[in-house]
């Protein structure tokens, strides 16, 4: 057998996936829930609560407790991890975890009678690492933006952004000059994972070294007076950027006490986004992908580099090679979850109510800004309804409200997806939210494409495994999706209500326009846009 492990450290859990390469089978999954299995790091939702609900951080060393814990599971339920071949990994994009000198001379010594938590707490420059969801840089990307303008968005791909990595660190260095002095090493969530495996620092690949605002892809390096301006000597703490297909090490020898083996080479980690390219078979031009988790993302492999006018869209490395262009939609899920507890429904009840509702939904909307939002770029949370005056006083029925979520949520999407150029007739589709038949039909309507399932719900821990398999075995791409990403569900689009969207799509930008005060077009380029409740 041709066995291979990738791990996917999300938001809000971490997850294994095993699989027979050969055979074209997954063999084994497990999970780790944050809030529910390790409440002791009082994550809930995957980060520490916090008053400004600009700031979301996490504990890193819960990353950490979640790797021993899964890896005790898997072992119980007698997963081959002794006949695994290579291993790679999947993590959030933009988390940062800041490191000291000790770092590295704690790893070579990992005990086995000790668990990685306690001995990598004393290596922590930094008890706090800021997430994909923290917001709270605004004045250092304005700092950012001011220095380098467009040249920013030019080299890195995306404007200096509040949730990327740079700004993060820039404001750290400011806010606690002498915990950043104390920094020898910043890792991204994926390098710092991959380098408790290896038992070294490990390198940022491309794909996930692109959400940064450091690298430039232009060159595949760090990019000297961005870097510098950022933070003083902050080259130095950076790990190198290396090619997604670069083996970072071999396994240190304390995960031999869950029985691998000594040495199994890890291949570098990716961010989740990069890693979901490769689980739903997407890495070459053409075909798009919706992620829908606890945010939404449209994303999709590139023919060419180019940037978004308008400053939504960010460029990211393909971990097959070239780029993929990527939209953060951050009111996903968590904006579904919100109409599904107000009409106190099921799951099962909120797909079956959003198909009694018409297409089109009457012409009713909503801006779903149930928490701050990245496209556009929305500081302030607020919902705004828009369409009759039943609808508007939110005392509406819950078949209208539901179908208002996934309209709006889809045409969001189609809107701030035009920047990549290319009328996609093929959108692959994964997430929780995609067994929801109901979106599946509108977001196929709304694109008139063909929405495509993959059987794999956990696309970025798939990805991951065939990415082991692609760097540590050698397997081509192109034979590991014809075993793994078939797609045996999909949805036509309805070219009767091409129209009926058509109209609900400029509807929906004038909703935008008009509640921002900023035309859509250069929408997502406006610094600290409000809305009112």
């Amino acid at each position: 057998m041709s066995i291979y492990l990738g791990l996917d450290s999300s938001t809000q859990s971490l997850k294994a996936e095993i699989i027979d390469a050969e055979a074209g089978k997954v063999i084994c999954s497990e999970y780790v829930n944050f809030g529910k299995d390790l409440p002791e790091y009082n994550c809930p939702n995957g980060f520490l609560e916090n008053p400004d609900p600009l700031v979301k951080h996490a504990d890193p060393l819960m990353w950490v407790a979640a790797l021993d814990l899964l890896f005790t599971r898997l072992q119980q339920q007698q997963a081959p991890l002794a006949e695994i071949k290579g291993i790679s990994g999947s993590g959030q994009q933009h988390g940062s975890v800041y490191l000291n000198g000790d770092f590295e001379k704690i790893l070579a010594a990992l005990s086995p009678e000790q668990n990685l938590a306690e001995q990598l707490a004393p290596a922590l420059s930094r008890k706090s690492s800021p997430i994909w969801m923290d917001r709270a840089t605004s004045a250092e990307c304005a700092e950012l933006q001011r220095q380098f303008g467009h040249r920013m968005q030019q080299d890195t791909g995306s404007p200096a952004i509040e949730r990327f990595t740079g700004p993060q660190i820039r404001k750290f260095a400011k806010d606690e000059p002498e915990n950043y002095n104390q920094t020898a090493k910043i890792h991204l969530v994926s390098s710092f994972m991959a380098s408790i495996l290896c038992g070294k620092n490990a390198p940022i690949d491309f794909g996930d070294g692109a959400g940064m605002n450091l690298l430039n892809l232009k060159t595949l390096k760090w990019d000297q007076k961005i870097t510098e301006f950022t933070a003083p000597g902050l080259l130095k703490k950076l790990p190198p950027a290396m090619s997604s297909n670069s083996i970072a090490g071999g396994l240190n020898s304390y995960f031999t006490r869950y029985g691998f083996k000594l040495g199994t080479p890890v291949a570098v980690w990716s961010g989740d986004n990069p890693c979901s390219l490769i689980g739903v078979g997407a890495s070459e031009p053409g075909v798009a992908v919706i992620s829908l988790g606890t945010s939404d993302t449209f994303f999709a492999a590139m023919r060419s580099f180019k940037t978004d006018p308008a400053g939504c869209g960010h460029v990211f490395g393909n971990p097959a090679g070239g780029f993929m262009s990527l939209i953060c939609f951050t009111n996903g899920s968590l904006a579904r979850e919100e109409i599904k507890e107000e009409c106190s429904v099921s799951w099962d009840g909120f797909d079956h109510l959003a198909e009694t509702a018409p297409t089109g939904n009457n012409g009713n909307l909503m801006l779903p800004y149930f928490t701050a939002e990245s496209t556009p770029l929305v500081l302030k949370p607020g919902v705004k309804y828009h369409g009759s005056k039943e609808f508007c006083s939110r005392h509406c029925n819950s078949p209208a409200k539901i179908r208002a979520i996934l309209e709006s949520q889809a045409l969001t999407m189609k809107l701030h997806s035009r920047w990549i150029g290319e009328d996609f007739k093929r959108i692959r589709i994964t997430g929780g939210a995609s067994e929801c038949s109901s979106f599946r039909q509108i977001l196929a309507d709304v694109f008139q494409a063909e929405i495509e399932k993959i059987a794999i719900p956990d696309s970025a821990g798939l990805g991951a495994a065939l990415r082991a398999a692609n760097a540590t075995g050698r397997m081509s791409f192109k034979k590991l999706y014809e075993k793994f990403t078939a797609a045996p569900e999909s949805a036509k689009p309805n070219p009767d209500n091409a129209a009926v969207y058509a109209a609900a799509l400029q509807a929906y930008a004038d909703l935008e326009t008009a509640v921002t005060g900023v035309p859509v077009d250069i929408l997502c380029t406006a610094e600290n846009l409000t809305i009112d409740e």
